[in-house]
């Protein structure tokens, strides 16, 4: 067998990101094949992560990274608030924010190297954790906000001629209102659909006379759409306004708000 020296152990170690000892073991098993000991522990490590999938994740961190014009945000779950709390697993977030920055904007599913972030970390940590959710933005001016416990964030994309306070504030209603959609267009049929049958049942129970009971449902489903659509909700800080009269000419191209288990 080859001999197994602390230097080869070092190099498994920064290439692994994994223990002493799981690395002195590996080569040993391979008898000192530098790449056959990284397969091994891949391996070992897929199987652990399978071991630990069913646990659930209620936990995790809401990550963003934005250069004036595109703003990409993550959110990557744990187990526990403790997990979510440590530095290997935050180093792995913003590791994974930084890889799902350079991909195109739009949703951002896990690639392989965020898939193998997520799994290194694991290995370290030992707790089960997954990459939820990335989406990027690409627009003329872009706001973002991440709140302190790093559980909720927004990032939006603006086309037209708008403040940073502007940006800022418009950011801090998302992440209080929780939109659906820009417009009432925007709000998902079936979303729609649901709360249509939920107003005809209210409208049916009421007794109320057919003609009364039509327009009952209009009249909620209006409120509804304007409840959840962006451009008319009250803006949080002036309810006397709405959300796109504070914009002037400005037009928002996109938005996405991630919240820890919301």
């Amino acid at each position: 067998m080859a001999e197994i020296t602390a230097t080869m152990v070092k190099t498994l170690r920064e290439e692994t990101g994994l223990g002493m000892m799981e690395c002195k073991k590996a080569l040993q098993d391979t008898q000192g094949d530098m790449q056959a000991a990284k397969d091994l522990l891949r391996t070992k490590g897929l199987a652990t992560a399978e071991k630990k999938a069913g646990r659930t994740t209620k936990e995790g961190l809401v990550s963003i990274q934005s250069d004036g014009g595109s703003a990409t945000m993550v959110e990557v779950l744990c187990e526990t608030d403790f997990c979510a709390r440590n530095d290997e697993f935050r180093a792995m977030v913003s590791q994974v924010t930084h890889l799902a920055a350079k991909q195109p904007a739009g949703e951002i599913a896990a690639d392989d190297a965020i898939k193998q972030a997520v799994q290194s970390a694991l290995a370290k940590i030992g707790e089960n954790m997954s990459y939820s959710r990335g989406r990027k933005i690409v627009a003329p001016r872009i706001g973002a906000y991440l709140h302190h416990n790093n559980k909720v964030g927004v990032i939006v994309g603006v086309e037209g001629d708008v403040s940073d306070e502007t940006l800022s504030e418009l950011c801090m209603h998302i992440a209080f209102a929780d939109p659906v959609g820009i417009t009432t267009k925007d709000i998902p049929a079936e979303m729609v659909e649901k709360e249509k049958q939920i107003a005809k049942q209210q409208a049916i129970e009421s007794g109320k006379p057919a003609e009364i009971a039509e327009k009952m449902v209009v009249g909620k489903i209006n409120k509804y759409l304007a409840a959840n659509a962006l451009l008319e909700q009250p803006f949080v800080k002036d309810d006397k306004k709405k959300v796109k009269d504070i914009l002037g000419g400005a037009k928002v191209l996109a938005f996405a708000r991630f919240a820890i288990g919301g």
